[in-house]
């Protein structure tokens, strides 16, 4: 089997892998001799307190014996996203794989959410891939291989209030996978999405300062397993969808959320 999951002489581009499931992601695809495109951006990781995130990530992947390089870009520019994929390009060669990763999410109800702040998340967590996507597809395409993995949420299937623009986008970029899959199929380009639940990442860090609290988190939204997920368990499924693995697989949907995207029992 190991020849299906290899990704040796792949090149592939991450964005938001400086951290969490970018960053072991990334780590995955360089164990299985893949080169790594890191897009990080440097604004982001200095507010989560991990300046050198990106520049850490990059020897990890060099220290596999495979070819890496980092990519700076902020997401809420327009045109970042195809300006990234070409510097990628510039710097493997080419991109077989992308992952499009980053994200952000603001906790507020609903009624509250500033027009400032759902452009921002619409900028960042919908157009930006557009653009990643228009840039990347097409020459997949032409050279007749390629995989594109949307890493998605569970909220798209199980909202939650505080989360109702994001969670509406993530659903939105599901969609644009769906709508994508079907015309590039026939290239053996294929288009999927990765929807994580519960996941202990550096953006809910701050919910596990108090580990009571946290566990109330992990019994009240992870259940039925009961506990959320490290970046590392994503790793598999990753692999699953962008190695040859994928060659049948178009439009899916996988939740890697241990069973709490599904409706409780009874």
């Amino acid at each position: 089997m190991s020849k299906w999951f290899s990704m040796a002489g792949r090149r592939a581009l991450i964005t938001g892998a400086s951290m969490s499931i970018g960053r072991s992601i990334a780590l995955g695809f360089a164990d299985e001799g893949a080169a790594v495109a890191l897009h990080y951006s440097a604004a982001a990781d200095a507010r989560a307190g991990l300046p050198d995130a990106a520049q850490f990530t990059l020897d990890e992947v060099r220290s596999r014996s495979v070819a890496g390089c980092l990519v700076e870009a902020d997401l809420a520019q327009p045109g970042s996203g195809r300006e990234i994929v070409a510097r990628a390009i510039e710097q493997l060669g080419a991109v077989d794989v992308l992952v499009v990763c980053a994200s952000v999410q603001t906790r507020t109800p609903f009624e509250a959410i500033s027009a400032a702040e759902i452009e921002r998340q619409v900028r960042i967590d919908f157009a930006a891939t557009v653009e990643l996507l228009q840039a990347a597809l097409p020459p997949m395409k032409a050279r007749g291989w390629g995989r594109a993995l949307l890493i998605g949420s569970i909220n798209q299937v199980r909202p939650a209030p505080d989360l109702a623009i994001y969670a509406a986008l993530k659903s939105a970029q599901h969609n644009l996978a769906l709508n994508l899959a079907r015309g590039y199929a026939p290239f053996n380009v294929m288009i999927n999405t990765l929807a994580p639940g519960l996941v202990a990442t550096e953006r809910n860090r701050w919910r596990r300062k108090d580990l009571d609290e946290w566990r109330e988190i992990e019994r009240r939204t992870a259940a039925p397993i009961g506990r959320a997920a490290s970046p590392d368990e994503m790793v598999g499924a990753a692999l699953l969808l962008c190695s040859e693995t994928a060659s049948y697989i178009a439009g899916a949907e996988l939740m890697v959320t241990g069973g709490s995207h599904l409706a409780p029992a009874g």
